[in-house]
């Protein structure tokens, strides 16, 4: 079953973009995948898990957090 992982992501710019799509189409099983720069919003839709997505953005410097955790922080 597909899982829909949310998370808030520092998109700088085209290389911090780029180094994230490369990180992403890594994990197998992934159906869909978008990128929201507006919101600095990473979705990965698929057969992982939000520490997965997580650890791997870790890897390449990226920081993210759970979008849910994010939202709900702030308001």
């Amino acid at each position: 079953m597909a899982n829909v992982v949310e998370l808030k992501v520092g998109l700088h710019c085209e290389e911090c973009i780029k180094k994230i799509l490369k990180t992403i189409k890594k994990f197998e099983d992934i159906e869909a995948y978008d990128i929201d720069t507006k919101q600095n919003k990473v979705m990965v839709i698929g057969n992982v898990t939000n520490e997965d997505v997580i650890k791997a953005l870790q890897k390449i410097g990226k920081q993210a957090t759970n979008w849910e955790d994010d939202i709900t922080t702030n308001h």
